[in-house]
């Protein structure tokens, strides 16, 4: 696979000037400076949204499209509060705010992983969380809100649109998305262009208490969470019981062998009578 080898070389070039540059303030971006002001964004107590859109999103949205860490009760809630737990651990332990999830191949619930485990991080009170869509050639997290946003993240990116115009709320405290709008072809290009590690960088730093969680492409398909890796703290695995290929699984975690990777979240696999459940392990 040509495309992983020529990535596994530019990522550890880009691992090589992250680390060149560690200590080194991120350089402010305008736009960011206004738009993160109006979002309220201050801490993870009393925060009032006043330019971010805020959506209403009706329990019914949460419970169609499976986003049960938003449904108070749920009886799998405590799947995603186990994983949340583990993974504060570990990121608490480590400094780390930024965590991105990823997966071997298309179609294992990384996406609705992703959405989940922020939506839980944002309930602990003591974060906020922003949740990043990064899958840029299908970019899908807004449509589990029942939401289609008029700018996204490429607009940003691409036609200086300000951050203030592309966040949004999905009504749940403590929880800022940032999402796609629509497909970017060029997409590994996209997310290792300084404009994109510049905004990841200032993200990263600007508050103590905020996680960021990525929702980045699976690792077989595209080369753009490898080009992405430097960027962020570490990574956590998706499969799926009885989908993701043992093969596919081991490579995909071979590739990311210089990578810090918390571990591998099982998705629909059988625990007793309650049925589908999401189990956490390390590898």
């Amino acid at each position: 696979m040509e495309h992983i080898r020529k990535a596994l070389e530019q990522a550890e070039k880009a691992r090589a000037e992250a680390r060149s540059q560690q200590g080194s303030a991120a350089t402010p971006l305008p736009t960011q400076s206004a738009s993160e002001t109006a979002t309220g964004d201050k801490g993870a107590a009393g925060i009032q949204y006043q330019s971010t859109k805020v959506i209403s999103v009706p329990d019914a949205v949460f419970e169609k499209n499976r986003l049960i860490a938003a449904l108070a009760g749920h009886e799998l809630a405590d799947s995603y509060s186990m994983l949340r737990t583990r993974v504060l651990q570990q990121m608490n332990a480590n400094k780390w705010n930024t965590l991105a999830l990823t997966s071997p191949a298309t179609g294992h619930g990384k996406t609705l992983t992703a959405i989940n485990l922020a939506i839980s991080l944002a309930r602990e009170v003591n974060h906020t969380v922003l949740l990043a869509d990064l899958d840029l050639r299908n970019p899908s997290i807004h449509e589990y809100f029942n939401y289609q946003p008029t700018t996204g993240l490429s607009d940003y990116l691409q036609n200086d649109v300000p951050l203030s115009e592309v966040l949004f709320s999905p009504g749940i405290e403590r929880l800022v998305v940032l999402p796609g709008r629509e497909p970017v072809l060029n997409s590994s290009e996209t997310l290792g262009a300084p404009k994109m590690v510049s905004l990841i960088a200032e993200l990263k730093s600007r508050y103590p208490d905020r996680l960021i969680i990525c929702d980045l492409p699976p690792m077989l398909a595209t080369d753009d969470a490898l080009t992405f890796a430097p960027y962020i703290d570490a990574m956590l695995m998706v499969a799926e019981a009885g989908g993701t290929r043992s093969d596919d699984l081991k490579q995909a975690l071979q590739i990311l062998k210089d990578v810090p990777l918390l571990g591998t979240v099982l998705n629909r696999a059988e625990t007793g009578s309650r049925g589908k459940r999401y189990r956490y392990g390390s590898d």
